[in-house]
């Protein structure tokens, strides 16, 4: 009996052993993932060369990139616009277009105080996806004043602008994407275009 005793002993401490060993390997060949930081590609950005927008019968001219095209905009939200001077200057190979908007100070209602406090309001509108606000005042050899707006944060449009003479030209421009807002990923994209864009508010002269 003593015998029959050490050997259920002998077999119960090897078939523990063997459970512990089974349990080891297979811990051992568990894989643990570490999950990566979210990339982006990276984007090969194109030479900065300008060309000048001087289409006859505009009432402004500026340079833009000679990466751009400048396209005209015959309608604002289904509607048609207020005159021929509104245009779109896209951006085919960054997905990007600047939409800009003239209007013709005391023309057709329209009062000097109340376009920029419409600028102000279609900038603001942004702030409950904004984590800030940046404005930039514009002042140029040109006759060109305004503000410049760097919205952070998810908004639709990252970089505003108006820009007049005070007395008959009202320009403004809203930088936009054909992708879901992420400040991230757009970061650099709109970083370089932002140079372009005052590249343009500070070349701009009025007819």
């Amino acid at each position: 009996m003593k015998i029959n005793g050490n050997k259920r002993y002998h077999t119960k401490i090897t078939t523990i052993c063997s459970l512990i060993l089974l349990a080891l390997a297979f811990t051992a060949c568990e894989q643990h993932y570490t999950p990566k930081p979210r990339g982006y590609f990276q984007i090969q950005f194109p030479k900065r060369e300008y060309r000048t927008f001087d289409m006859p019968g505009y009432p402004y001219t500026f340079e833009y990139p000679a990466y751009a095209r400048v396209v005209k905009d015959s309608l604002f939200f289904g509607e048609k616009t207020e005159n021929p001077y509104w245009i779109n200057v896209e951006f085919p190979s960054l997905n990007g277009k600047i939409y800009m908007s003239y209007k013709e100070i005391g023309a057709k209602g329209n009062d000097f105080q109340q376009l920029i406090n419409d600028a102000f309001k279609m900038t603001y509108k942004h702030t409950y996806k904004a984590e800030y606000i940046e404005e930039k005042n514009i002042s140029t050899p040109h006759q060109v004043s305004g503000l410049f707006y760097d919205v952070g944060g998810n908004a639709a449009s990252a970089k505003q602008f108006y820009a007049t003479d005070s007395l008959k030209h009202f320009l403004r421009g809203a930088l936009y994407f054909d992708a879901a807002p992420n400040a991230d990923s757009l970061a650099p994209v709109q970083a370089f275009l932002q140079e372009d864009m005052w590249h343009l508010v500070e070349t701009l002269k009025w007819r």
